[in-house]
């Protein structure tokens, strides 16, 4: 296992780091799973390359320049004692840190199910020329991919329009869809920034002060070394809830996901990752809340129009929009024209 010395004043700033209350919306990380499907253009790469410079051990490969040795592992004949010797392939490498495959969803079938291994079990198993041996592949898997179509098709159900195995979909803790709405506000905010950076050579004031890579870097190699366990109190707690999740399942006549008991270890994933954010050493039923959130949330993005949500309709869209342009104002007053512009830039 590889290990992180920690230098100057990091023990220090973690310290700090683990006494803020808002440390969740600046970090959140675990042993877990995740894919981000979405339209060309929502900057998947920019956060992959971004994650892996974080991560205290990262390796970042593209799907359609990956083959299936390369990604767990090549038998080669050393040429000084010409003997078969083992090269471990990406997964591998990754060991005890984060592997992100972007195109993921152009990759041949036949190289994909080197992964499958890899998410359920945290081993590579090799049988080849002669040598039959299990490698350590303990990494968080991170993939990024294009909906079937090249870009999400409003018109299909999200299995359509995903491309990849139910078996390995599965795996993944959560599922993440970004689509490249029209919307005049957050299209010219983006257009602004775009411009000001090739006018500028540099990002425009963010108004806080980000964190540095490598202080990221400490902080979850730090709460890396923790092993939060489940306290029996939220036993029940967390059977209920998966089994509610089950129950509603049953009775939805169109289910945009398939949960299994790897949807209730995912759970206990995340909580236990959560609880790694605050230095616990117990998992809090907060922690099982956010988890459970996240998983909603990540159900949430596959439905192809925010109004085909469970419990929207037409007036609480509108509701929404009027009171986030309000907050946006800081203001209690709108005037019927501003409140009719709004919603035409937005439905």
């Amino acid at each position: 296992m590889a290990t992180y010395e920690l230098r100057g004043d990091e023990e220090e700033q973690i310290a700090r780091l683990a006494e803020d209350g808002d440390i969740y919306n600046k970090l959140a990380r675990g042993d877990l799973h995740l894919c981000l499907m979405g339209d060309p253009g929502v900057a998947k790469s920019q956060l992959l390359k971004h994650i892996i410079n974080v991560a205290p051990r990262g390796v970042y490969i593209t799907g359609k320049g990956s083959s299936g040795v390369g990604l767990t592992a090549a038998v080669q004949k050393d040429p000084v004692t010409n003997e078969m010797v083992l090269e471990g392939g990406a997964l591998v490498l990754a060991d005890m840190g984060i592997c992100a495959i972007d195109e993921f969803d152009k990759m041949d079938e036949s190289d994909r199910t080197a992964i499958h291994e890899v998410m359920e079990q945290q081993t590579v198993s090799i049988a080849k020329a002669g040598i039959t041996t299990s490698l350590n592949a303990r990494t968080s898997v991170l993939a990024a991919a294009n909906p079937a179509w090249g870009q999400y098709d409003l018109r299909r159900t999200p299995a359509e329009n995903i491309n990849l195995p139910p078996a390995l979909l599965s795996r993944f803790d959560l599922l993440w869809l970004i689509l490249d709405r029209a919307d005049m506000d957050s299209d010219l905010e983006m257009a602004r920034h775009v411009v000001y950076v090739h006018q500028n050579k540099e990002s425009p004031a963010l108004g806080f002060t980000p964190l540095e890579p490598s202080i990221l870097r400490a902080y979850i190699s730090a709460a890396r070394r923790l092993s939060p366990y489940v306290p029996k109190e939220l036993e029940e707690y967390i059977a209920t809830a998966y089994s509610s999740i089950r129950q509603e399942e049953a009775k939805s006549n169109t289910p945009h996901s398939y949960t299994t008991v790897r949807t209730l270890l995912s759970i206990l994933r995340i909580s236990a990752a959560l609880a790694r954010l605050r230095f616990s050493e117990t998992v809090a039923q907060s922690d099982v809340d956010e988890a459970l959130r996240l998983m909603q949330m990540s159900k949430f993005s596959l439905y192809s129009d925010d109004r085909q949500r469970p419990g929207l309709d037409a007036i609480s869209d509108i509701y929404l929009i009027l009171r986030d342009e309000a907050s946006r104002a800081n203001t209690m007053d709108l005037s019927y024209t501003h409140a009719l512009s709004w919603i035409s830039r937005k439905v």
